[in-house]
């Protein structure tokens, strides 16, 4: 199969713009703004973790974590299942990835939804009922290679087959209503992106696609993410960069809730105007879940622009540092698509 240069230039900056976010929000996640500020006063580039920082400390510049990482994860799964995931095995992969990351001697391990999930798979409840009460952003920052693989509609209903691939990769740790609508905008808005829409119309498949992932899986309360978006990208609209991560922080929320960091996300990629460097950045300088809302951001950013609108610089400090190749997984995730 030959791919198209723009498709495959497009697919390839949204793996690398969901790196790129991630490592650059690493040093600052699980800290205030106002920390932010006192530690680095605005974040310009990649910087290494403080020694205080409860997850990520003594890692170096440019590192990614769980985000990039369990992506990689989700993509070679959907590679080897031709487009599907088996849930079961995805449960086993993320409890080998744990493992991994505790012989490495990370602090950088599965996040609340997930660790209770997995914890009961492995007490032998079945991988549909372990999700039902997942609810954080632990599958829309892994959610992307969904986006490269499976082409979305162009219309406001994102379609059966489609949100079926969401729910697969969601259903073993986030079977819930909240956690599959967060997912299914973040992979629409890739999956428009990547098939040559504009930020607009990335923006405008991400609620179409929350929408409809909140009729699937397990109701549970909580704000509606479809009118989130929306509501969070109208509310930075002409707003000064420093106010408005002061709104996101303040009235949008940066924490690992699905209906918080998501349409955070969505916010700092209106105020960037959706370039990618510029939103993984204003994502950096939030704080809170900075690196998964600005891997979220900045996946959906690279799906529009394309890896050539990254800077060069950062691209090679990504592979150098983390062992990074993605090209060739982007690859065989499109030739799925």
């Amino acid at each position: 199969m030959t791919t198209d240069p723009t498709t495959l230039d497009r697919a390839v900056g949204a793996f690398y713009g969901l790196a790129l976010g991630d490592a650059l929000g690493m040093p600052t996640q699980v800290m205030s703004r106002r920390d932010v500020v006192r530690a680095y006063g605005t974040l310009t580039g990649f910087a290494p973790a403080g020694p205080g920082n409860p997850v990520s400390a003594g890692m170096p510049a440019g590192s990614v974590t769980d985000d990039t990482e369990q992506a990689v994860l989700v993509g070679r799964l959907l590679v080897e299942g031709g487009g599907h995931i088996d849930p079961l095995r995805l449960a086993h992969e993320l409890l080998d990835w744990e493992k991994e990351m505790r012989a490495r001697g990370s602090l950088d391990l599965l996040g609340p939804s997930t660790k209770a999930a997995l914890d009961a798979v492995a007490r032998g409840v079945p991988p549909e009922e372990a999700g039902r009460n997942g609810t954080t952003n632990g599958a829309a920052m892994r959610v992307t290679p969904v986006g490269i693989a499976c082409p979305v509609r162009e219309t406001g209903d994102p379609g059966t087959a489609f949100l079926d691939r969401v729910v697969e990769s969601c259903q073993v740790t986030h079977d819930t209503t909240l956690g599959i609508a967060g997912a299914a905008a973040v992979a629409a808005a890739v999956s428009t992106g990547i098939g040559g829409g504009t930020l607009d119309d990335a923006v405008t498949a991400a609620v179409g696609a929350a929408r409809a992932g909140a009729e699937r899986g397990h109701w549970v309360a909580g704000a509606d993410i479809a009118a989130r978006i929306a509501w969070a990208s109208e509310l930075v609209a002409g707003v000064p960069e420093e106010q408005a991560l002061d709104l996101v922080c303040s009235l949008v929320g940066t924490s690992v809730a699905s209906q918080e960091s998501v349409p955070a996300a969505f916010a700092v990629l209106a105020v960037a105007d959706g370039d990618p460097w510029r939103a993984a950045l204003l994502a950096a300088n939030l704080g809170g879940d900075s690196d998964t809302i600005g891997a979220i951001a900045g996946a959906v950013a690279g799906s529009v622009a394309g890896l050539g609108a990254l800077p060069a610089d950062a691209v090679a400090t990504l592979r150098a540092v983390n062992d990074l190749e993605l090209e060739p997984l982007t690859e065989r995730l499109l030739a799925l698509r």
